[in-house]
């Protein structure tokens, strides 16, 4: 059964959505104008891409292959692979690597060859946070660590952690923010903010996420991808439910165990500590006759004024 659709546009954090909009050969102007909004140290703006195999073989036909969301190249040669990850990985830094390790190899030349190699660019839209801190965009590229210099500007990483950016439409003040804030709001409006309605390409990106412009057969692949993404949301939604549900019980366990247990270990100190008072007492009273109220003090760690009082008791 599919997902009913009641949105005008589609989700873009969909598999299908994403490669819809970004991996459409008929509507790569989108996907152009994100890379030129996003990447920042481009030599020449990106004029054209040609979209390439997704599907990446190792060296051998017994090595680990690597599948693209998006694979493409422009004119000067740059590499750009675009990635949207729903959910945290382990070792999604570790991915990353292996990913630009395919458009690297593939420059290797037969022959007399120098090792020049063209940019290699990855790009990621994440759902998720990589760690904790406020920075929704991080750029990583290779520097020296003595100097802090850039070692190497032909691999750069781009991650961006759409969950950590919270502008609203009036806090947006570059392209790269009317890119971030539609695409974290794309399913909850019903028309192309006034923002960018001058933006001939934001135009076509909204006109292309439209649900009722796709064909049958696109509507309905898109409807079971939703369905998918909705039913993993509710299954995450319930395990964290579940999760804080069973933390909250064993908390309170442990906390009530722990409790138990102080109370115990206070209750014997006290209970020792009233014993060694007792015994003080019943010393001093054998020593009332035979030593004076300071030197009764120094033997049992009783005050003056108990040991008088002591005394007052026995007359």
């Amino acid at each position: 059964m599919c997902a009913v659709v009641k949105e005008k546009y589609i989700d873009p954090f969909t598999d299908f959505g994403f490669k819809w909009l970004f991996g459409n050969e008929k509507h790569k102007n989108i996907l152009i104008k994100f890379l030129n909004d996003l990447i920042d140290d481009l030599k020449a703006p990106i004029i054209d891409i040609k979209y390439r195999n997704l599907e990446k073989l190792g060296l051998n036909i017994l090595d680990r292959k690597a599948v693209f969301d998006i694979y493409c190249t422009d004119k000067n040669g740059d590499h750009f692979i675009v990635e949207l990850q729903r959910s945290k990985q382990k070792y999604f830094k570790d991915r990353s690597v292996y990913y630009t390790s395919f458009p690297i190899q593939e420059q290797a030349q037969k022959g007399d060859w120098d090792y020049r190699l063209d940019k290699v660019y990855f790009v990621a839209l994440l759902e998720f946070n990589m760690d904790e801190d406020e920075n929704y965009i991080k750029k990583v590229s290779l520097h020296d660590e003595y100097t802090k210099e850039k070692f190497y500007d032909k691999l750069t990483y781009y991650y961006i952690e759409t969950k950590k950016f919270k502008k609203t439409e009036n806090e947006l003040s570059s392209q790269l923010d009317y890119w971030l804030y539609i695409l974290n709001h794309l399913v909850d409006l019903t028309d192309i903010p006034e923002f960018v309605k001058d933006d001939e390409t934001i135009k076509e990106f909204f006109d292309t996420a439209e649900f009722l412009k796709l064909s049958k057969d696109e509507q309905f692949s898109y409807q079971q991808d939703l369905k998918a993404r909705l039913d993993y949301i509710n299954v995450m939604r319930y395990a964290k439910e579940e999760a804080e549900k069973e933390g909250l019980e064993k908390g309170l366990k442990e906390g009530l165990e722990k409790g138990m247990q102080k109370g115990m270990q206070k209750g014997l100190e006290e209970g020792l500590k009233e014993g060694e008072k007792q015994k003080a007492i019943a010393i001093a009273k054998n020593l009332l006759d035979v030593l004076d109220i300071e030197t009764i003090s120094l033997k049992t760690g009783l005050s003056i004024k108990e040991i008088e009082q002591l005394i007052s008791k026995s007359i």
